[in-house]
């Protein structure tokens, strides 16, 4: 048993020897800890912890637990693997932490992205680590640190890192002032955080894939009748696809929206808010990412220097 006394907002990271992992997905991990206001938790985890006083990390069943739909304290478990293995990186808001998915189900859009991948050989070394927070945005703090400040600890400080996918901007879009202004200062700032985003990940010898921004169009807090805000999505979605800053692009937009109504979610995907997916747009955002991006190739020499 590891017995640490944290301070307040602290991270720790231990190392022990486990039995060796097969399952992708499906285990328990029993933590101790002191009841107290404010646990580090993740609210929006789409699965369920159980709650119990007294020591029961030998247990094998929690009898008598009460059931919340969060996670606390642990945020990563790390094994050995082969020299070949990898991580994959999904950073984003809600719509990559799986609002709209199913609880306990593992359906978010990065999950079904691992199951295609698991099942061709050359894809199946590759882990999955989804660095999405509920709420969160790029360029300010809201639920949680933005994402530039968080990415040094959630995306470079991660082990085995080769690929980066950025998927996150509808929230800063949607929070900002419906003018003009306030939304091409919106987009330009978005555009800005991208390239240093990328400029930090090729530091680290990553990949940086970048993610088109889906639509909101009839959500009530973000879309807007005069369409500043659809407007900003427009120039920041055509940046990313046209100036060949990312290393690939993968286009969520095209797989989520509605061909009769492209500034909308597909009637079939919406959760009802206009914002959010349900388990099948998940998979629709899934199935439209190319496997070969995450192939095992060199860098090429100039890498990080353009």
């Amino acid at each position: 048993m590891v017995r640490r006394l944290l301070p307040r907002s602290m991270s720790w990271t231990w190392r022990s020897r486990a039995p060796q992992v097969h399952e992708l997905r499906g285990g328990g991990t029993a933590v101790r800890g002191r009841a107290a206001a404010g646990v580090a938790s993740h609210p929006g985890s789409r699965a369920t912890s159980h709650l119990l006083a007294g020591n029961h990390v030998e247990d094998v069943e929690m009898r008598g637990s009460t059931t919340t739909g969060h996670w606390y304290f642990l945020s990563a478990v790390e094994t050995w693997a082969k020299p070949s293995a990898a991580a994959a990186v999904m950073l984003g808001d809600s719509l990559t932490g799986g609002r709209g998915s199913t609880t306990n189900k593992n359906d978010r859009w990065p999950d079904r992205l691992l199951d295609r991948l698991q099942c061709h050989p050359a894809t199946s070394d590759i882990a999955i680590v989804n660095q999405a927070a509920g709420g969160n945005r790029v360029l300010n703090d809201g639920l949680g640190p933005n994402v530039l400040a968080r990415l040094d600890r959630d995306v470079l400080a991660q082990s085995g890192v080769k690929w980066l996918v950025v998927f996150g901007g509808v929230n800063d879009i949607g929070t900002a002032e419906a003018t003009p202004a306030a939304q091409k200062e919106t987009a330009d700032r978005l555009i800005a955080a991208y390239e240093q985003i990328i400029v930090r990940a090729h530091a680290q010898g990553i990949r940086v894939y970048g993610g088109t921004l889906t639509p909101f169009g009839g959500n009530d807090m973000y879309d807007d009748e005069n369409g500043h805000r659809e407007g900003a999505r427009q120039t920041v979605n055509r940046w990313i696809r046209t100036s060949r800053r990312f290393d690939g692009v993968i286009d969520l937009d095209r797989a989520a929206r509605d061909p009769a109504d492209p500034r909308r979610l597909h009637p079939a995907y919406d959760t009802g808010d206009g914002l959010h997916l349900n388990p099948a747009g998940y998979k629709a955002l899934a199935d439209v990412v190319p496997a070969s991006l995450f192939q095992h190739k060199p860098l090429p020499p100039t890498f990080g220097f353009n």
